[in-house]
């Protein structure tokens, strides 16, 4: 029996900067989760996959990751999408350099 679909979001990485980035409900790319389109039909998932995919010269390695609504927007439901949306390890760099 094939598993329940579960919320989505696209991401990937911008082809310059190699930040993270979402894909907003307007077809924009953002670095804020927030911001990002929570999918929860798995045929239009499926198609803004294709449409990020086609989008080779503003990301690299788009794909779908699973998320749960919360307060402010999706929430991250596993480890490594908790991880990568707040950027480089390393405090001197990215998004953790600026808090």
């Amino acid at each position: 029996m094939p598993r329940a679909f579960t919320p989505k979001v696209v991401t990937a990485n911008a082809l310059l900067e190699g930040d993270v980035v979402y894909l907003t409900a307007d077809d924009q790319w953002t670095r804020d989760l927030k911001q990002a389109e929570l999918i929860t039909d798995e045929a239009v998932a499926d198609l803004r996959l294709l449409e990020a995919e086609r989008r080779a010269a503003e990301v690299v390695g788009p794909y779908l990751a699973d998320m749960a609504a919360g307060d402010g927007g999706p929430e991250p439901t596993h480890f490594r999408e908790d991880f990568r949306r707040t950027g480089p390890s390393n405090y001197h760099h990215g998004k953790q350099a600026e808090a």
